[in-house]
């Protein structure tokens, strides 16, 4: 390791980034100075605007992850090479607003029914049963299931946070049949790799699992590990928890970012009336009669 990346690395840790976002931002200045093929200090404020140009219009990134590459520069340069901030010139790309892909609770239960192994199918029902990130599912230890409280503590989640998400007891019976099968020593989901027995299974493990299971189940929406979180807030609401709870539950700082599940509500969207329902307009509705144009 260069002490340029070691010097980035401390910053980040003094900063109590997650770990994810530590190999995010290492990543992206890599492959700043990797596209360049420079050392990243050499690097100025031109050849930044230049490779946001590259990643937007050659390599085709999404707005998102180019917003998070920028990101990931503007501390590079900041905090680690501490140049002055005003004279970093990178434009945030416009992200769209999109709503979540969501899935039905028929869905879900094909997703996981179609998991290509017992393991795999005990992390997808863990995944849409606690609502947990799969950075956070992966962190999971075996003494952070409390069968007592009927909870199960996220360790630092995102932003450094613990919290506490339900436990159902369906979700505990399945979990005790897996301890019995598996066996897990600290990491409640450890990897399948002989070499990394105690070390714990990777987001990526987890992101192809329930890539694989959608393949196998046929759905045809765009399916990661989030959707099922975005599932299961949508699915609490619409069997009527309030959405303070839901904010709890899955970990978010303010109100506003759960709302976004009013949207995706079918339960909420379908007990609207609708204002057109109650107009009285004669004749609306009838048939039109078509009238042939003058000269035929």
């Amino acid at each position: 390791m260069t002490a340029l990346r070691q010097r980035m690395l401390e910053e980040l840790q003094r900063h109590n980034y997650s770990k994810e976002t530590i190999r995010l931002y290492l990543f992206a200045v890599k492959d700043f100075a990797r596209h360049f093929k420079r050392r990243p200090d050499a690097l100025t404020q031109e050849h930044m605007r230049e490779f946001q140009l590259y990643l937007l219009n050659e390599r085709k990134l999404t707005a998102q992850t180019v917003a998070g590459r920028i990101t990931a520069l503007r501390f590079f340069f900041v905090k680690v090479l501490r140049r002055p901030y005003q004279e970093l010139d990178l434009v945030y790309p416009k992200l769209p607003d999109r709503l979540p892909t969501v899935l039905s609770e028929d869905e879900v239960a094909k997703l996981i029914e179609s998991a290509s192994n017992a393991y795999h199918r005990v992390i997808l029902t863990t995944l849409y049963a606690t609502g947990m990130r799969r950075t956070e599912l992966s962190r999971l230890k075996v003494e952070d299931i409390d069968s007592q409280r009927m909870v199960i503590h996220v360790r630092q989640g995102k932003g450094g946070k613990d919290r506490d998400v339900t436990l159902s007891p369906r979700l505990l019976e399945i979990l005790r049949d897996y301890w019995k099968w598996r066996k897990p020593q600290v990491y409640l989901f450890p990897s399948l790799q002989r070499k990394r027995r105690e070390l714990p299974i990777t987001d990526r493990a987890i992101y192809h699992a329930v890539r694989a299971a959608a393949r196998r189940a046929g759905i045809k929406k765009k399916i990661t590990p989030h959707v099922l979180r975005h599932s299961w807030a949508t699915h609490l609401l619409e069997r009527g928890t309030d959405l303070k709870t839901i904010q709890m539950l899955l970990g978010h700082v303010d109100l506003e970012a759960t709302t976004i599940y009013l949207h995706l509500s079918q339960r909420h969207l379908q007990a609207m009336s609708n204002p057109v329902d109650a107009l009285s307009i004669p004749g609306l509705g009838e048939k039109p009669r078509l009238r042939r144009p003058k000269g035929e």
